[in-house]
């Protein structure tokens, strides 16, 4: 199937519900397109992928080539004494990948239930929730070199991860496409169920009766409470990276204030709750404009309606700006900026 470039509202392509406009997009369905799909990038100065939009703010006006991925398939692709492989298509919607997975009695996954975005975007972001973050599962990344017009593979260590990051972000937009990610989740399940929020399955497991896929619905009961849905307000989820300090600054917060939330890192630093931090700044709840912070959780910032790009980044940038000044802690915006 050959490639055909038309200009593109991406207004429903972008989680967010951004109003944005690309003059050239094309759609990816198959890897036989990856040739001349890079053929075509070189007639443009630039060149976006775009999976499920959900780490994204897109400007009014995209520039360059935009590419759409659209590949599908989940399969079985081989196993160990102790693990199953599994790959799925770039294109894959995340959450439906997770419980195709459990159906077919592969666990592994469940803490990440109800992530929007697509299976090739995971891989860039290294997301991560509730306990588990996503590089402990893979196996392989597929890509290909949009630049250079080859494909290659990485292994784990060579997808350079670390928290909300990898080899993928760093690299300059557009240079690489992800096409398939394989998961290596082990045959001998063990449900990760440290987050508080999943005390109800630690009681289950104690007596011996949990299953992952009660982890999967108590993941996806936990986010529909807290979270906003995508399709009736747009959001990106978590649009500020939980901030990680050193033992003094986290004694020096700690003394302030008593009731703050950290997590112990296995360097000795220590995990931040942004949310946290944003909502005792006073920002839970407030709106301005057609922007706002959502009212049950401070880390998402939301769209009301009709919003551009430039009025949530003024807003993100004003809640950093106050979150420094009260307590000396910088937030790190998520979700990429893409003009």
């Amino acid at each position: 199937m050959s490639l055909s470039v038309e200009p593109k509202d991406l207004s429903s392509m972008n989680t967010l519900g951004l109003a944005s406009h690309a003059d050239a997009c094309v759609v990816f369905t198959d890897d036989a397109q990856l040739p001349d799909l890079t053929r075509l990038a070189r007639t443009y100065e630039r060149t976006l992928v775009l999976g499920g939009g959900s780490n994204v703010v897109l400007a009014a006006q995209v520039s360059g080539l935009v590419v759409c991925t659209r590949t599908q398939g989940v399969a079985l692709v081989g196993e160990t004494p102790d693990a199953w492989l599994v790959e799925a298509q770039a294109g894959e919607t995340w959450h439906k990948f997770v419980d195709t997975c459990l159906a077919n009695g592969w666990a592994g996954l469940e803490n990440l239930a109800l992530i929007p975005g697509t299976v090739g975007a995971a891989p860039v972001q290294n997301i991560g929730a509730y306990g588990v973050e996503l590089d402990t599962r893979i196996d392989q990344v597929h890509a290909w070199d949009i630049q250079q017009g080859e494909s290659r593979v990485f292994s784990r260590d060579e997808c350079a991860f670390l928290y909300r990051d990898s080899f993928f972000k760093r690299q300059p937009p557009g240079r690489w496409l992800i096409t398939r990610v394989r998961f290596r989740l082990a045959k001998q399940w063990v449900p990760q169920l440290a987050y508080p929020d999943l005390s109800a399955c630690r009681e289950s497991a104690a007596a011996g009766r949990i299953t992952p896929r009660q982890v999967f619905d108590a993941v996806c009961a936990i986010r529909q409470s807290k979270l906003p849905d995508p399709a009736v307000l747009g959001n990106a989820g978590s649009f500020f990276k939980n901030p990680v300090v050193d033992a003094s600054a986290w004694q020096r917060l700690k003394a302030g204030l008593p009731d703050l939330v950290g997590y112990p890192q296995p360097d000795g630093t220590f995990k931040l709750a942004a949310g946290w931090l944003i909502d005792r700044a006073g920002w839970k709840g407030r709106r301005r404009g057609a922007v706002g912070v959502h009212d049950r959780q401070a880390l998402v910032l939301v769209n009301f309606g009709r919003a551009t790009s430039t009025e949530l980044l003024a807003l993100a940038q004003d809640i950093c700006a106050d979150v420094y000044a009260r307590f000396g802690v910088r937030l790190e915006q998520e979700p990429v900026l893409v003009a």
